[in-house]
């Protein structure tokens, strides 16, 4: 686990413990980050970005896609995995290699080995947008890791407890940062505060974030 944590982080940047179970590994994208833009082009052709609605019929403020065996989606009759893209009627885009290989690693590096996941959501925040705090239950064994990959403008990451109420933890993510939560934390609470304005190099005004999930 060592090696595989030392590939994909610099040794000045060690893995951040957040809760029993869940860590910040700083910069472990980067060595993917080329592969994993090329790969977001290719899925967001397929599938694009679009603001789905809660069960509720609030719009939400973040956009999303999906790609891999299934794909996280919520409308008015509630939030599951579905195969099929709602809007295309096709099966969601594959997931790139890069993505697997990128999950994968952090997953390891984390302490969670084996990791093979057959759903990845991707995120769209602009300057505004927000993710309240919740928990990611859709899933089919949450003895399984949840991987989140940030890319771009820097973001606030809430991370609570198993209640709602229980006291939330704020971690500034920047561009290539891991998060990974599994075992005892694996059904904390967490979101992502309002984004600020800002301009990244490679993304322009907006951050993404893709999680890995295996969910099926």
């Amino acid at each position: 686990m060592n090696d595989l944590f030392d590939s994909i982080a610099p040794p000045e940047q060690p893995r951040e413990t957040i809760a029993d179970g869940a860590y910040l590994l700083r910069g472990a994208a980067l060595a993917f980050e080329r592969d994993v833009l090329t790969g977001l082009d290719a899925v967001t052709a397929r599938s694009p970005f679009r603001h789905m609605v809660t069960p509720g019929g609030f719009v939400m403020s973040v956009a999303m896609t999906n790609c891999g065996g299934a794909g996280w989606i919520t409308d008015r009759s509630g939030h599951r995995y579905d195969a099929v893209d709602p809007e295309s009627g096709q099966r969601w885009p594959p997931m790139p290699e890069s993505f697997r290989g990128l999950a994968a690693a952090a997953a390891g590096a984390a302490g969670y080995l084996a990791f093979s996941p057959d759903a990845r959501l991707i995120n769209r925040y602009e300057p505004g947008a927000r993710l309240s705090l919740h928990q990611d239950k859709n899933e089919r064994d949450f003895e399984r890791p949840i991987v989140s990959v940030s890319l771009g403008l820097p973001a606030t990451f809430q991370f609570g407890g198993l209640r709602r109420k229980d006291p939330v933890r704020k971690y500034a993510l920047r561009h290539g940062d891991v998060a990974v939560w599994g075992g005892p934390a694996r059904l904390c609470y967490h979101g992502v505060a309002e984004l600020k304005e800002g301009m990244h190099p490679a993304l322009g005004g907006m951050r993404i974030n893709l999680t890995f999930r295996e969910a099926l």
